[in-house]
């Protein structure tokens, strides 16, 4: 699928939620299972009378929900189009086919993997094509905002690998990347790994770059949560200076839950081999079909529109933020994330998670650079891809400010934040 020039997606509206109605009629599973069909309809329930705020999470469209539920789901496809382990895999090979020449479009990449089951799948993969046990890998710290895959003792990766970390400057919170080249210098690692759960600033994939061909080192790209902003523009691809990507399809890409692998020709059959056989077994076709769809998506102009506003809509919602008092760190964001202190409204972040959440509030809490304590991690996918607005993301800091300083009525906030989810369904009827 051809990707359309920015102009023309600049000038596109954006997709209105009133188009989303879900495909679903859970009334035959209700009838035959009640316990499970009555667990479905709740989490329907709660996602409409709630904030997602999950920097993790957003809506897919009904199409993706369509494939993910389509007969794809039975079919058992080992293998790659057109080198299968079964027979049968017609259907299954073109869809592949499709979802790989999409995400090759839609990324500029020379080859796409699209079978890991999560990003975390999509790392070990890449690990496994490009390292050995016991191989050293600079990644980011996990206090900073590294994710498991990056070293933590009980992942695989810290298990398998020599990790070192790099932090960020103590003052900006941004990447020291001085300190980054002086450690490459010292430890000389077999890759680098340039990615975060929680550093909402663009990296700078250029000096990462230079960076590795200085130490002789892979650079691997762990894009999973800026990889929707990348392909709306709305943020730095780091595929022209990354060895490999990594990336999931969920998050502000609003495909399935899944991950992707992006590298060049001379690193694909390398990469194709640790997806399968070494590290999967067979792909999941419906989720392939759902991440065609949803890679289809991400090419129209309508997308486009949606992730710059999802960047407006995390810089208006991080300085409202500040005004009620939170401190920010890096002062702001480049990004969908938002990462916001509570201790200067005498709260820690574990305690201001917990009022948000009676209030109805949905977020998650992350490690805050130098110190113990948790912040909170914000992220604007969700809300935006509901219609919501700059305005809404004002109300939402009061609304936040008012839940963690535990103030006012608490049922009336409760009211007022169902309120806001209501008039901006994720999925309407």
């Amino acid at each position: 699928m051809p990707v359309s020039t920015p102009a023309a997606r600049a000038a596109a509206p954006a997709p209105s939620p009133s188009d989303t109605a879900m495909p679903q009629d859970f009334g035959a599973l209700l009838r035959q299972d009640p316990e499970i069909g009555g667990i479905l309809l709740a989490e329907t329930a709660r996602q409409s009378s709630t904030l997602q705020l999950i920097a993790a999470e957003n809506f897919t469209s009904p199409a993706v929900l369509a494939a993910l539920g389509s007969p794809l789901v039975n079919k058992y496809a080992e293998g790659y189009p057109g080198a299968r382990y079964h027979g049968g895999c017609e259907q299954a090979d073109a869809v592949e086919r499709a979802a790989v020449r999409r995400a090759m479009s839609l990324f500029g990449a020379e080859h796409a993997n699209v079978q890991p089951h999560s990003g975390s799948s999509a790392v070990l993969a890449a690990y496994a094509a490009l390292l050995r046990p016991g191989d050293t890998v600079l990644a980011m710290g996990l206090p900073y905002g590294g994710h498991l895959t990056h070293g933590a003792p009980g992942n695989f990766s810290g298990r398998w690998f020599d990790f070192a970390g790099y932090g960020v400057d103590p003052d900006s919170g941004l990447i020291d990347y001085a300190q980054v080249r002086a450690l490459a210098r010292a430890r000389r690692p077999k890759a680098i790994v340039c990615g975060s759960i929680s550093y909402p600033r663009h990296p700078d994939y250029e000096q990462f770059r230079d960076i590795a061909d200085e130490a002789g080192a892979y650079l691997i790209a762990d894009a999973a949560h800026p990889m929707g902003l990348i392909a709306g523009g709305a943020a730095p691809s780091p595929v022209p200076y990354a060895d490999v990507v990594c990336a999931t399809t969920h998050k502000v890409l609003r495909g399935p839950r899944g991950g992707m692998i992006l590298c060049g020709v001379e690193l694909s059959e390398r990469i194709d081999r640790a997806v399968f056989p070494f590290t999967q077994g067979g792909a999941q076709m419906h989720t392939v079909a759902a991440k065609a769809v949803a890679f289809g998506e991400a090419a129209t102009p309508g997308y486009t529109v949606y992730a710059h506003r999802v960047v407006a809509h995390a810089r208006v919602l991080a300085a409202a933020l500040e005004a009620e008092g939170f401190e920010i760190t890096t002062g702001g964001t480049d990004t969908h994330i938002v990462v916001a202190d509570p201790a200067p409204l005498g709260v820690d972040g574990r305690a201001a998670r917990e009022r948000l959440m009676a209030a109805g509030m949905v977020l998650d809490t992350c490690a805050l650079p130098y110190g113990d304590a948790r912040g909170l991690r914000l992220g604007t996918a969700a809300v935006t891809t509901q219609g919501m607005d700059e305005d809404d993301m004002a109300r939402i800091a009061v609304l936040f400010g008012a839940a963690v300083r535990d103030e006012g009525d608490a049922g009336l906030l409760r009211a007022e934040v169902r309120g806001l989810a209501e008039r901006n369904p994720p999925y309407a009827g």
